[in-house]
């Protein structure tokens, strides 16, 4: 057996050939599955690989079969339990179906989300693009020309292969599940203005509310919990203050209950609160945070699935422009219990509590 060691080189593609006595073409075919080989000279070819220790060359390969096995991904953010989960989810996928990850952040920018295209043209298969703009998403995916591209959260009228969240459903539900447990007076914390998904949400509870003749009232947000901190805080001044709050995602959810808590108001009993994605941290807070569960991790991984697809079939799925929806499901906690007694201020004040977040986290 042939041994590597000091002054041994590695085997090559040739050694492999000349061992199992067949053309560097055949080895070739037998290593990347294109191409026919008798049975025989597959297994000539296998066990030469062994004998040999032969390790194929990465990039070789990617030259001979213009394939890097790599697939991009550009979010509009790094930073955050959601982006993680996606990533996470994509991941697992592409090492079970031997591809790479190369991650880059557009900062919700054009120009920035042109340039990590341009920066991956040649290093990667394919592309997913997160961008929760329409136009950014259509602008990325006609910058990669050729490249195979998967949108997400652009919207479910991009035109092109993509995945969307019902992001207006989801809101319309978290609605309805707060007005069951009795809750009339319901505020909602938005997301960014021009946001899609933001906006779907907002439409979502304005919709809602307005099937049930109730008020609404609404304070803007950033999807990070110190906007919902902040959101909180105002809808604890008011007079009264609402008895309910659904946050157009999970980090102001957990801000804004923070804030209530501080200044006073218990939840559930005065001030129900529900939120919208399902990160981790949803379910860790005490009391538990009612929310939209989208499962994040599964949808990166099925996404990342299908775009290998996409890549593999070699320009056969290009007409396919479908939009998955991903239907979100409410999951029912502890911050939405229906009220039992309505305490004053006064006495509020003095049981205030504050909710628990893992070590480390900050509104």
């Amino acid at each position: 057996m042939r041994r590597r060691g000091a002054g041994v080189k590695p085997a090559t593609i040739r050694d492999v050939a000349r061992r199992a006595e067949v053309s560097v073409a055949s080895v070739s075919r037998v290593l990347t599955g294109a191409g026919a080989v008798t049975e025989s000279t597959r297994k000539r070819v296998l066990e030469a690989v062994e004998a040999l220790q032969y390790v194929p060359h990465s990039g070789a390969r990617s030259l001979s079969t213009s394939r890097t096995s790599t697939v991009g991904v550009i979010l509009p953010d790094l930073y955050g339990e959601y982006f993680s989960e996606l990533i996470r989810g994509m991941d697992v996928a592409a090492r079970a179906l031997g591809y790479h990850l190369i991650v880059s952040s557009s900062h919700d920018d054009a120009e920035e989300a042109s340039a990590a295209i341009r920066s991956m043209r040649g290093r990667v298969d394919g592309l997913i693009v997160l961008s929760p703009h329409l136009g950014a998403a259509n602008l990325a995916a006609s910058l990669a020309g050729r490249l195979p591209v998967l949108l997400m959260n652009g919207g479910a009228d991009a035109g092109r292969p993509s995945i969307v969240v019902d992001n207006h459903g989801g809101a319309v539900a978290a609605v309805e599940h707060l007005i069951a447990t009795g809750r009339r007076r319901i505020a909602h914390i938005a997301g960014p203005a021009g946001n899609l998904e933001a906006e779907a949400r907002l439409a979502g509870y304005l919709e809602a509310m307005a099937a049930a003749g109730l008020p609404t009232t609404v304070i803007d947000g950033a999807f990070t919990k110190a906007s919902g901190h902040e959101a909180g805080a105002q809808l604890a001044a008011m007079t009264p203050p609402p008895d309910a709050v659904f946050a157009a995602n999970d980090n102001m959810a957990v801000g804004a209950m923070l804030a209530l808590q501080e200044a006073g108001l218990r939840v559930p009993e005065d001030t129900a609160v529900a939120g919208f994605d399902d990160v981790p941290l949803a379910s860790l807070v005490r009391p538990g945070l009612t929310t939209l569960r989208i499962n994040i991790a599964e949808m990166g991984r099925s996404a990342l699935e299908r775009l290998v697809r996409f890549i593999q079939s070699a320009g056969a799925a290009t007409a396919d422009a479908a939009c998955e929806v991903v239907r979100p499901e409410l999951v029912v906690r502890p911050s939405t219990n229906p009220a039992t007694d309505h305490p004053t201020r006064a006495s509020r004040a003095s049981a205030a509590a504050a909710v628990s977040l893992p070590e480390g986290e900050n509104p």
